[in-house]
């Protein structure tokens, strides 16, 4: 079954929310973004999160140093890696890996074999922002990285296109976050929904 990860929150309710709808993973930002947390804050709102529930940290060219030691003070399962990162800076980060790829066209893929991870994370590309721009990005192109590597995808993602995309892409996990908002906040009718069409949409992980 194609997995879900609810990415972006930022208050103990959201946490309410996803312990009630139990998606796959939850993502924290630590980059600059209007949904960034701070280290202290997603201690507080993890407290009494569900075991099974992955926490992903997303970072956007940070130190080694500072991904290492916030995901250790946080209790991070998973890193996400958004921003120019190299195959080098991955080796030196102590959880495992999900590398971002803001795909714009198909020489956006051409490199994505160098990194030593076996997740890539698929995104809509934008000139001015490493991520959370809310648009889809030509899902064929998924077809030019090899079926070595579990696909994740992200961009523009919401009730109304998840199900084509999972039908098209056959990902190992959708990333969903303006999409399931209303007015900037995590919205429990569109995240129920959006879990619902994933889970009983008759997809299954290919």
């Amino acid at each position: 079954m194609v997995k879900v990860k609810i990415c972006g929150l930022t208050t103990k309710k959201d946490i309410d929310i996803i312990n009630k709808y139990r998606p796959d993973y939850i993502g924290f930002v630590f980059a600059e973004s209007r949904r960034k947390v701070t280290p202290g804050i997603v201690r507080e709102m993890t407290g009494a999160l569900a075991a099974e529930i992955k926490k992903v940290g997303v970072f956007v060219n940070a130190s080694a140093e500072t991904v290492n030691e916030i995901s250790d003070i946080c209790e991070i399962d998973i890193i996400q890696l958004h921003g120019d990162e190299t195959p080098y800076y991955c080796s030196l980060i102590n959880k495992p890996i999900w590398k971002a790829v803001r795909v714009k066209d198909e020489k956006s893929l051409e490199n994505v074999q160098q990194y030593p991870v076996d997740t890539l994370l698929l995104d809509a590309y934008a000139a001015d922002q490493y991520g959370g721009v809310g648009r889809t990005f030509d899902w064929e192109l998924v077809s030019k990285i090899g079926a070595d590597r579990r696909i994740i995808l992200a961009g523009g993602l919401n009730n109304g296109n998840v199900e084509a995309a999972i039908s098209l892409v056959h990902p190992y996990c959708v990333d969903v976050s303006s999409g399931v908002e209303t007015d900037g906040r995590k919205d429990e009718a569109k995240i129920k929904e959006f879990l619902e069409k994933v889970r009983f949409g008759g997809f299954e992980d290919e």
